[in-house]
């Protein structure tokens, strides 16, 4: 190794990190793969570090000693990790000016060698744990030394907070937990007392070095608070449930109102670029957990945090900025998810922060375009107050009464004045992202319950302006589709707001006037309703018709039912002005609607899904009846098959065909003579394809359409009739008369699963013992069970027989059945057979798939069962005679003995030496390997014993003895319990032992 190799390696590297040629690049990168895993890798990064005179060789050499760290198998040993700590922190520290890069990979080493290590001893000293010590040099040295140190705790905390996958999840929490117990809270404090002594100078924030040391205080004390203390884990995208753990050592910070002061006074002398920063701190400090104070204390630190968050919105010049903005949304929304309402309005001065807030919110509603990924923060902040109303106890005043109606009415008549302006400007449509809608609208459901009497006087307000000028532009000759689209837009808003407001009815606060108030509400949809269905030939609004969906599914959910009272006032206004007198008329409507839909959208597939969920108590109706007697294409145009879709955009007809199965099924009963009526369509259909099929030229395309809609509408029914009677019937239909064309199908188009998939699922929803049906219809006396399954055969053994490509993990899921249920079969294979399954098994063993490994070791458990059962068959003195398969396997294993014990080694490596996720299902055939194996085992355990440093060896003999206590010589369930629980105890203690090891073992080397 000289300087002209190292001259030529720094090529390499400025040729993967800098060329823009794929095969250069390419080439590049294979050589210096290879380069990592050279045996002189350490000291060639070394040399690297201190000869490199480019930042791309420097930074391949942090990476690759990032990588020799971390592995699992053959470890460094600790001098030289200590040397590589030592090492990295002297290069930072005579190295201030690095490139950026550069610095962070080195960190990030640094904090992976501490994180790993963290349990190691020299000693009697944990070496790895002085990491404030390790930093306190950089600390008292220049800005630059300043920045390294304080990144250095940062990214060490972040790193000790995050899990990896190639380590066990209980060592990362053992790590967490003792990092947590014994340096988090120093660290925190030092990053607190230096955000003090940094806003106590009079900063130059325009130097970027002291702009750079703040934003990494910053970040590190953000690192601390937002540690997971608990280990919860918790997922950072459910925002509203969280809670800050802090531990109970930590209160003094919390007590000591100095901590929540400093960060507020920050947010207030520091440039908007980095008070985010501070602002994402507060959140944390909000959310400390309720338990870490009495009520007084929690009182008194929730007068400090409002008074803070009253000072930013008196001086709100900051939060023009959008991720302020994001962030103090983010804050107020803390206010109430971990503080009670009763607690609030304690504050001194309540009344003028809830008077602020409201205008921050209605200021922020009307600006809808500038950050509406932030409302959520603000509506659940208004959602939990107006939720509180009925329970708080306190007898100062909320005042929820007068700022709750200013906050609906700010987010009405914003999204009504947005609508113009999207359509006008081209913009992105809110409407667009149904999920946000939704999260908005049930927040608002409760919102605008809170005075209910003006939200529902503004709704009618703005839907009869909006409803009245849509009418007159619908009767003008002259009306622009523009101004036409736009009253639309309104009115679609409108409609999915009322059905929210109804869907936040609670039944126990509500009052008969609030029941006529959504009464007159529900009229109003309906005439609308009315009015665009009458349109429906000529135009519609796609974006409409799903707001009348969602309006329907909230009335449905809130006033149909045996729950509601048949004598509510919202049926007597319903009555009085579209002659509805009760729940069955209004369903008529519902279901005429649905028609509609079916007939008109049938092309929307958005329409028709959430047309066809919507079909409840309906049977009745003389609208379901023509459902039921007329579903053809004529009269829902999405049964067609002579249209331009996909074959795979057929999916709505099983649900289509479900619904109308369960309809049928109520009054159907033992009337073949309704089903035959009910399947007329179906044979049409059948007839039709069968006629195709007899002719050696007929169009290929209809065929298979006029096939993949029938067998998705079959599969429908067959889901539907659960019951004997009605399942016998479809079963009679189908067999024998039709089955010879599904047949045919599948020899035909084999190759396409377009058709195929949609097939074989109606065979197996045919086989499917739904509700007991099978059992029930095809008793003893019965050949249908017989039929059923020799069709379903012969249809497999054609699809099987055509379709030679097996993937991978189908291979072991079908060698996982055939090992449980059929291994007489599998013994009696040819020689070369066994071998190739028993080789593909080894092979899987080790497949990165969890789901193919764990299905490899339950085949080889089954395969060693069976293997074990008849070796102890034939060692018995009165054993019956072996059955011929099982002999020739028996021989077949002892010819080739290497094939089992090679497994052995292979189960008993993953278990030692890496991070095994499977560790149950690696168990159970462990232990039939070994009674198999018992002098190979011996062996392989003397091997890794021998392989210890010398005052390991006795604690490594010790570990395979206590794995074996107490295991008896059967495969039982009992014994196999027994050693799975040994097998826990054994891997945690060969861990425990091995990981001082200064000895690299090297597994390879000891398995082979």
């Amino acid at each position: 190794w000289n300087i002209s190799s190292l001259a030529q390696l720094e090529i390499l590297c400025k040729q993967l990190y800098e060329t823009t040629d794929t095969t250069t690049r390419l080439q590049a990168e294979k050589a210096l793969v290879e380069f990592t895993n050279s045996p002189d890798c350490l000291s060639k990064c070394q040399l690297l570090l201190e000869s490199g005179s480019s930042s791309y060789s420097q930074l391949l050499a942090a990476t690759c000693l990032s990588k020799l760290v971390s592995r699992t198998s053959n470890p460094l040993p600790l001098e030289q990790r200590i040397d590589i700590r030592n090492y990295v922190l002297n290069y930072l520290a005579t190295r201030p000016k690095l490139a950026a890069f550069v610095t962070q990979a080195l960190i990030q080493l640094y904090a992976r060698i501490t994180k790993l290590g963290w349990f190691d001893c020299q000693k009697e000293d944990y070496i790895f744990r002085n990491v404030i010590v390790d930093v306190t040099r950089f600390l008292q040295d220049s800005v630059e030394h300043c920045i390294i140190g304080v990144t250095i705790l940062s990214q060490l905390t972040n790193e000790i907070n995050q899990a990896d996958s190639t380590h066990p999840l209980t060592k990362h929490r053992k790590i967490a937990s003792s990092f947590r117990d014994s340096s988090l809270f120093d660290i925190f404090t030092l990053s607190c007392n230096l955000l003090k002594q940094a806003s106590g100078k009079n900063l130059n924030l325009n130097d970027e070095s002291q702009h750079g040391l703040l934003m990494q205080l910053l970040k590190l004390a953000h690192n601390c608070l937002n540690f997971d203390f608990i280990g919860t884990s918790t997922d950072e995208s459910s925002d509203d449930l969280c809670t800050v753990q802090i531990p109970t050592s930590w209160r003094s910070a919390f007590l000591d109102s100095s901590t929540l002061q400093l960060f507020f006074d920050l947010y207030h002398s520091i440039p908007p670029s980095l008070s985010p920063l501070v602002l994402s701190c507060l959140v944390q400090i909000a959310s400390v957990r309720r338990s870490l104070f009495n009520n007084a204390e929690r009182a008194k630190f929730l007068s400090h945090l409002v008074d803070g968050v009253k000072r930013i919105l008196e001086n709100p010049q900051s939060l023009s900025d959008l991720n302020n903005y994001h962030e103090f949304c983010r804050l107020l929304a803390r206010l109430k998810s971990n503080y009670q309402l009763g607690e609030l309005v304690k504050v001194e001065n309540y009344p003028e922060v809830i008077r602020l807030i409201a205008n921050f919110t209605v200021t922020s509603l009307q600006h809808w375009e500038f950050a509406p990924n932030s409302v959520h923060y603000l509506l659940s902040l208004w959602q939990r107050l107006a939720a509180s109303v009925p329970y708080v106890k306190a007898t100062e005043p909320h005042m929820l009464e007068t700022y709750t109606p200013e906050v609906t009415k700010a987010y009405i008549t914003s999204r009504l004045e947005s609508v113009h302006i999207i359509l006008r400007d081209g913009l992105e449509d809110p409407l667009d992202d149904a999920g946000l809608v939704q999260q908005q609208l049930d927040q608002l459901s409760t919102i605008g319950r809170c005075e209910y009497e003006k939200t529902c006087a503004l709704l009618v307000q703005l839907f009869d302006q909006s409803a009245q000028s849509y009418q007159e532009l619908l009767q003008s000759t002259n009306s622009s589709t523009m101004d036409i689209a736009v009253q639309e837009g309104r009115l679609t808003w409108l409609v999915y707001i009322i059905g929210a407001v109804i869907g936040g009815r609670v039944s126990f606060a509500s009052t008969d006037e609030q029941d006529a108030m959504d009464g007159e509400l529900v009229c109003r949809v309906l005439q609308l309703m009315n009015l665009t269905d009458s349109r429906l030939a000529q135009a519609g609004n796609e974006k409409l018709e799903l707001a009348m969906l969602s309006f329907f599914e909230q009335f449905r959910k809130i006033y149909i039912g045996d729950q509601v009272q048949k004598s509510s006032k919202l049926y007597r206004r319903l009555s009085e002005v579209l002659g509805l007198n009760d729940e069955t008329m209004v369903l008529s409507v519902f279901i005429g609607k649905i028609i509609t839909n079916l007939k008109y959208w049938g092309q929307c597939e958005p329409i028709t899904s959430k047309t066809l969920h919507s079909v409840r108590k309906l049977v009745k109706l003389s609208a379901v009846q023509f459902m039921l007697n007329n579903h053809t294409s004529e009269h829902f145009s999405f049964l067609g098959v002579n249209n331009q879709a996909n074959l795979s955009d057929m999916r709505c007809r099983t649900t289509f065909y479900t619904a109308l199965g369960r309809l049928l099924m109520v009054d159907l009963g033992e009337d073949e003579d309704q089903f035959e009526q009910f399947m007329l369509p179906l044979t049409a259909a059948f007839e039709a394809i069968a006629q195709m099929f007899s002719t050696n030229t007929f169009n290929e395309q209809e065929a298979k359409r006029t096939l993949v809609g029938l067998v998705r509408d079959l599969r429908g029914i067959a889901f539907a009739f659960n019951a004997k009677t009605s399942f016998m019937m479809l079963f009679d239909w189908i067999y024998p008369s039709y089955m010879p064309i599904l047949q045919r199908a599948i020899e035909l188009w084999y190759h396409v699963p377009a058709c195929t998939t949609p097939v074989l699922k109606l065979m197996a929803e045919l086989v499917h013992n739904r509700s007991q049906r099978l059992q029930l219809q095809f008793d003893v006396s019965s050949p249908n069970g017989i039929l059923l399954f020799r069709e379903t055969s012969k249809m497999i053994t054609t699809y099987g027989t055509n379709t030679p490509i097996i993937t991978h993990q189908s291979y072991y899921s079908l060698l996982e059945v055939l090992t449980q249920d059929h291994m007489n079969f599998i013994a009696s294979l040819e020689p070369h057979v066994v071998m190739y399954i028993l080789s593909s098994i080894s092979e899987g063993l080790t497949a990165l798939d969890t789901m193919v490994c764990t299905g490899c070791c339950s085949s080889l458990d089954h395969i060693v069962t069976y293997l074990f059962k008849q070796l102890s068959r034939s060692t018995k003195k009165r054993a019956a005679p072996m059955a011929q398969e099982s002999d020739r396997f028996l021989h077949i294993m002892q010819q080739h003995p290497e094939m089992i014990q090679q497994m052995l080694s292979t189960v008993l490596n993953i278990i030692i030496f890496e991070d095994c996720r499977n560790q149950w299902s690696m168990s159970r055939p462990l232990l039939g390997l070994i009674l198999l194996n018992e002098k190979y085992f011996a062996d392989l355990r003397n091997s890794i014993v021998n392989s210890q440093p010398p005052e390991k060896q006795q604690a490594m003999h010790l570990c395979f003895e206590n794995l074996m206590e107490g295991i008896e010589r059967n495969l039982l369930t009992k014994n196999r319990d027994r050693f799975t629980q040994n097998l826990s105890v054994f891997r945690r203690e060969v861990n425990d032992s091995m990981k001082n090891s200064t000895y690299g073992v090297n597994s390879n080397d000891m398995m082979s």
